[in-house]
């Protein structure tokens, strides 16, 4: 259970570092700029040891098939952690980010459920990358760039990243 429990607060965690990226991506009026500064909640997570579903459902194809368990608990953690923050941005003066919020998720809305899966799948093979990037190259300058480059590539080209959906969806 103390497992379990680990797994989930990481993943908590992991949602409130999404949800920061969220919150500078939508304060930015530039985007180039909102997309670099997203990275900063992947950097964290990275950093810390946190759990991001993103980052680890790549994995579940070398692990035993109970990881299908810590990687329902990390989704969970992850839900959390963004609807808790966009619950309490509400509360802010900066509750305006909403409005932005709303936009993009129209757009989701509107799309096709072939169009959403093929861009889910891009970002995943992109949150993968710097996942695993981070985890093996050893140049801390190429960790950095593991981390960044995905980041704004996904964000730039409109991908669907399901844990950051989750943020935007509950502001």
């Amino acid at each position: 259970m103390k497992k379990f429990i680990d797994i989930f607060l990481r993943a908590f965690a992991t949602g409130i570092a999404i949800a920061v990226g969220g919150i500078v991506y939508l304060s930015c009026d530039n985007k180039y700029i909102g997309a670099l500064l997203f990275g900063t909640g992947l950097f964290v997570i990275l950093s810390f040891g946190f759990n991001l579903f993103t980052g680890k459902v790549g994995y579940a194809v070398e692990k035993n098939p109970s990881f299908v368990i810590d990687l329902f608990i990390i989704w969970l953690g992850n839900f959390c952690g963004t609807a808790v923050s966009a619950l309490l941005v509400l509360n802010t003066r900066i509750c305006c980010i909403s409005d932005k919020a709303a936009k993009l998720c129209d757009t989701k809305l509107n799309d096709t459920p072939i169009s959403i899966f093929i861009l889910a799948i891009f970002c995943g093979m992109l949150m993968f990358i710097a996942a695993d990037g981070y985890k093996t190259i050893s140049n801390s300058v190429g960790k950095i760039l593991a981390i960044f480059l995905p980041v704004i590539v996904f964000i730039l080209s409109g991908f669907e990243h399901c844990v950051a959906n989750m943020f935007y969806f509950t502001l």
